[in-house]
């Protein structure tokens, strides 16, 4: 019998090959800022943590209305280019494969619930996932709130969910929810720094993600 019944996976650099456009508008915001512009991996870090504590990594004392520009440039960045950001190969395989075993899947994540709905438009995933769960719902990572939240609308207990993600930030958030994670390490943080957090499995592709999930959900 699986031990696992629902499967959340994060979506920037788990299911989407997406943080490399991420860091550059980042690190783009910065410049057009007068920022100092933080390195590729630094502009990783923060991808998924909520605009608070991503400004207080890349951009600490900026003000409540220079938070608001930041986000606001950001925004218009990335949508001019989030198109260029596909779905990592194998990933729909993968999600067909879960759901003709009638596992179930959610989405936990640190996109707005505008740009989630954009990007699982885009990326054909739409109507794939029971649940989702957005930053601008609740608490960012790593708060458990996305996953609480989750577990409460589908009635699964937490021993019966998996976190799936690509940052130290997802491996926290299921730590901090009682639920296992599962680390894929061709995201945004790099397998050393994974591997410094808990986690049932450290899958470094697609194929080894899917291989791992056919015996355990």
């Amino acid at each position: 019998m699986s031990r696992y019944e629902l499967v959340i996976f994060d979506w920037d650099g788990t299911l989407m090959d997406s943080t490399g456009l991420i860091a550059a508008c980042i690190r783009e915001t910065c410049r057009d800022m007068g920022l100092a512009v933080p390195g590729v991996e630094e502009a990783k870090w923060i991808i998924g943590l909520g605009l608070d504590q991503s400004m207080a990594r890349i951009a600490p004392g900026l003000g409540a209305a220079g938070q608001r520009e930041f986000a606001d440039r950001y925004r218009r960045l990335f949508l001019a280019r989030d198109h260029e950001a596909p779905l990592f190969e194998g990933i729909p395989a993968l999600i067909g494969e879960l759901r003709a075993r009638e596992r179930r899947l959610a989405v936990a994540t640190g996109k707005s619930r505008r740009g989630l709905e954009r990007a699982m438009a885009a990326s054909g995933l739409a109507g794939a996932f029971e649940a989702t769960r957005c930053a601008d719902e609740g608490f960012p990572k790593p708060h458990p709130d996305m996953v609480l939240a989750l577990l409460d609308r589908l009635a699964v207990p937490p021993a019966r969910a998996v976190m799936i993600g690509d940052t130290t930030h997802d491996l926290e958030l299921a730590a901090n929810a009682g639920v296992d994670a599962v680390a894929v390490t061709y995201g945004a943080h790099g397998e050393t720094e994974l591997r410094a957090r808990p986690a049932r499995h450290f899958a470094p592709s697609v194929a080894a993600l899917r291989e791992w999930l056919e015996s355990h959900a």
